[in-house]
């Protein structure tokens, strides 16, 4: 099969002919359609990211057809639309991954690659609006915004009106797509972003507003379009920055509200002033990846609302430096995408 395996780290990317896996017991064998990049892949080549083990096949999300079943299998999968949660042996505590916890891609072989044997705990139905590209958009991207926006920060989606929610650098996949979710579910979202162009984009997908983060007082031009006073400001964050802006975040936080980050691409949280949090009795929470559930329920809801994840440029897998080199200058809206079989 045909495979875009990385050598070692700092090294361009090989397209290889890798053995086709076969199906264990409990497991499928997937033909892979497409699959999509996150920012892991890239920071992986780059030798920036934990344990990493090398050579490997990468990709952690991906959609395809079971086209083999192992022992122990119901046959009824034989033939099945999937879509893969890329988040591997969560454990029994739902609050915290435990010491088997991997994301696939890095150590275990991932989705670049024409066919994958996963365990049947980790294949769902593909939900049927849903291309094989769009759908492989969502894996990892899907959970690690449904974790921090359903689970840890707990939006309200019931009760006295909208909660409102803000989301941080609007353009990636995550952010993207925490931003429908979050519209799908009844909250009034608003956005920041470097790109006069994205915060356009992101009305388009239902956001009532946005600022470019890259004004000085970025904070207080929000907080003027959003009303002002108690009303104005957010129940809810999704952050995936950090660094010096997250102060800021802190100021245009509810009383009680909840900030969950993801993220750090911006750098270390600088300048954060205690008062402001205790007096303001905020809730900060730290998220990544997700559980099983977690992965289920995002997939329901995804099938229910009929959300199209926002795919930026879909690409053959031939081409995953060109996509590669993209996904690192950051100037994309939505998932890169590998087209892998028709």
């Amino acid at each position: 099969m045909k495979a875009i395996q990385l050598p070692a780290v700092h090294q361009p990317l090989e397209l290889i002919d890798a053995p086709t896996p076969a199906a264990g017991p409990g497991e499928v064998l997937v033909q892979l359609r497409a699959a999509a990049l996150n920012h892991r892949d890239v920071f992986i080549q780059q030798g920036l990211y934990p344990g990493i083990k090398l050579p490997v096949i990468l990709g952690s999300d991906g959609a395809g057809v079971v086209t083999e079943i192992g022992v122990g299998v119901d046959p009824v999968w034989r033939g099945q639309a999937v879509v893969i949660n890329c988040s591997l042996n969560w454990g029994p505590n739902p609050r915290f991954y435990g010491s088997d916890f991997r994301i696939l891609g890095m150590p275990d072989n991932g989705t670049f690659a024409e066919y994958i044997a996963i365990s049947t705990r980790y294949i769902h139905h593909k939900p049927a609006h849903l291309s094989f590209e769009q759908a492989a958009a969502l894996p990892l991207t899907g959970l690690t915004a449904w974790r921090a926006l359903m689970t840890r920060a707990g939006l309200r989606t019931s009760g006295s009106g909208p909660e409102k929610v803000l989301i941080t650098g609007i353009g990636g996949g995550a952010a993207l797509i925490a931003l429908q979710f979050a519209v799908s579910a009844g909250a009034e979202v608003w956005v920041t972003s470097g790109s006069e162009d994205k915060l356009a984009k992101a009305k388009a997908l239902g956001a009532r507003g946005g600022v470019n983060y890259r004004e000085p007082d970025w904070h207080k031009t929000l907080m003027a379009q959003t009303g002002g006073g108690r009303n104005g400001y957010f129940d809810v964050i999704i952050d995936s920055a950090g660094g010096p802006g997250f102060a800021r975040l802190i100021d245009v936080a509810a009383p009680g509200g909840r900030i969950a980050i993801f993220g750090g691409t911006t750098g270390n949280l600088t300048d954060l002033m205690p008062p402001k949090i205790f007096f303001k009795q905020l809730n900060i929470f730290g998220t990544t990846m997700g559980t099983e559930h977690e992965f289920a329920d995002m997939i329901a809801f995804v099938a229910d609302k009929k959300i199209v994840p926002v795919l930026d440029e879909v690409l053959p897998l031939s081409d995953a430096k060109h996509a590669f080199e993209k996904m690192n200058a950051g100037q994309q809206f939505g998932k890169i995408i590998l087209k892998i079989t028709d």
